[in-house]
């Protein structure tokens, strides 16, 4: 199978270079700077054993490659809310022996929160949900990094529909196939009947992403406490809502110390996804997609969301803004937090 990495960032860069390093055949899809770089430089990986270079195939869309091949594996790493451009984009283009890649090939939705893999399934018939839990980071341009060891990451992923085609248990062969490719590359890759299961727990995690990207590093006992309430929140929704989520304990079970992250030469650990945003000043934040996904199902459902809506709010801005990451003091967010609940009420 040829792997094309649709979004060679922080996520899609270290699965692409991953892979590539275990011989297996990929494209990576850039743009701007990033695009640049790669192809005149390679993709400059540092992970713990040193930096990794990769001259791999790199072009800035579909129409650089043709039609595409029946066994390609298409893996979407952009943000969550480029999604809907990126799925326009690849959805109609012609896969050799007749039909398009929305009709014939796979497509992987690595990627945060639970939206894209529904916005996939809008055009492609054969999408498969990743539940991500791999630490990267976009260097600059050409250069990612994921401190992870002795794994890289670990990436739970199974089939997002459901019908005849899974098989046995939920899954399919063509999982099953990608989990062993990536299993040959510094990932474990479990394949799960119930993938969005593992992708709501995280969504829980991942709901401190606009907590750090607007007052910093969560490591102060206020900041921590802060971060407690905004995931309750989220699972009270969620049980409101009747969706299923991983527990702490199965989560512990399953990653363990499987990804410690060590201290990388020239590759400082930031913050996550939407910190990282702010930093490259993109203009836009995936907290519609994760705080935004909390307050959407609180409205469905009944369930008040002031903080989560406070959160989406603030990233909002941070991001439209432009505002430094980390800039809000942790103690003025616990105010406008507090004024929140106490308006919900």
């Amino acid at each position: 199978m040829r792997y094309i990495i649709i979004g060679a960032g922080a996520i899609g860069g270290v699965v692409g270079g991953r892979l590539a390093g275990s011989g297996h055949e990929v494209v990576l899809v850039a743009r701007g700077a990033h695009f640049e770089a790669l192809r005149e430089s390679g993709l400059r990986l540092r992970v713990p054993e040193g930096e990794l270079t990769r001259r791999l195939p790199v072009v800035d869309g579909p129409a650089a490659l043709g039609e595409l091949r029946p066994d390609d594996v298409l893996i979407l790493a952009v943000k969550t809310q480029d999604s809907v451009a990126a799925l326009q984009t690849w959805a109609a283009v012609p896969v050799a022996g007749g039909g398009t890649a929305a009709q014939r090939l796979p497509l992987f939705c690595m990627q945060n929160g639970v939206e894209s893999q529904r916005l996939a399934l809008r055009l492609f018939r054969r999408v498969y949900g990743v539940c991500v839990w791999l630490p990267s980071t976009y260097v600059e341009p050409g250069v990612v990094s994921a401190a992870g060891h002795p794994l890289t990451g670990i990436l739970h992923l199974g089939p997002a529909w459901t019908g005849p085609d899974r098989h046995p248990h939920g899954t399919d062969e063509t999982a099953r196939l990608v989990a062993a490719d990536l299993e040959k590359s510094h990932f474990e890759a479990p394949v799960v009947p119930d993938v969005a299961r593992w992708q709501y727990a995280k969504l829980l995690a991942n709901l401190g992403n606009a907590l750090e990207a607007v007052t910093g590093p969560v490591d102060s006992e206020e900041g921590a406490a802060l971060f407690r309430r905004v995931r309750a929140e989220g699972a009270a929704v969620l049980d409101a809502a009747g969706i299923a989520y991983a527990t702490a304990e199965e989560q512990q079970a399953a990653r363990g110390d499987k990804v410690s992250q060590v201290a990388l030469d020239g590759a400082p650990r930031g913050g996550g996804s939407s910190w990282q945003s702010l930093i490259r000043g993109t203009g836009t934040i995936e907290a519609d997609y994760l705080n935004g996904e909390i307050a959407l199902l609180g409205r469905l459902h009944g369930v008040p969301t002031p903080l989560n809506e406070l959160l989406q709010y603030l990233a909002d801005a941070f991001a439209r803004e432009r505002r430094a990451a980390g800039s809000m003091q942790v103690g003025e967010l616990v105010r406008l937090a507090d004024d929140a609940v106490r308006a919900a009420r």
